[in-house]
């Protein structure tokens, strides 16, 4: 009776090998998930460190960054890949690649100059090309207004703010703003 009890976890173990070994498929999106979560939050540096300009391909590219949360084709063919580094993250970095496909450079687009070009009568469009996916959209149905936010260094090194802009029922811009981010110390 003893020698049935202590088979009974190595077959519960072979058990659960086998069926893993059943759905590749899952395990490799398992591993995907897990490269995606760690390349979220690994610093920039670390991630643009090995990409070349004119060298490095689009496969490389989403080899170190992962999938983009918006790809933009231009009519030259060049293309632009956002990797938002959110949403607690306060940097968005557009990567661009040539109309041959290879690494043409990278720009973190959250900066005091990218803010100031942001003005009254823009289409929430054009501010979405400027600055990338907002971390944060808040409707105001009584005011009415929509209005977006985004996470930044406003000293470029340690001052956390939310630069924000805010749409009309128009679907244009009537306004920007900053506001602190309350830590709760």
């Amino acid at each position: 009776m003893i020698f049935r009890f202590r088979l009974f976890p190595v077959a519960m173990l072979a058990a659960a090998v086998a069926l893993s070994a059943c759905d590749d498929k899952q395990g490799e999106l398992n591993v995907q998930r897990i490269r995606d979560f760690f390349n979220a939050i690994k610093p920039a540096p670390l991630l643009l460190k090995g990409l070349k300009p004119g060298e490095s391909t689009e496969a490389d590219i989403r080899g170190t960054m992962g999938k983009p949360e918006t790809e933009r084709v231009f009519t030259d063919g060049s293309k632009r890949l956002e990797y938002p580094r959110g949403p607690m993250g306060n940097q968005t970095w557009f990567v661009d690649l040539d109309a041959n496909g290879r690494y043409a450079g990278a720009t973190q687009v959250l900066t005091a100059a990218n803010f100031a070009k942001v003005q009254p009568g823009m289409h929430a469009d054009e501010v979405r090309r400027l600055l990338g996916k907002p971390c944060d959209v808040a409707q105001y149905p009584l005011k009415p207004e929509t209005v977006w936010s985004w996470r930044w260094l406003e000293d470029g090194v340690n001052q956390d703010a939310f630069f924000n802009v805010h749409f009309g029922p128009d679907g244009l811009v009537y306004t920007t703003s900053r506001s602190d981010i309350l830590t709760g110390h």
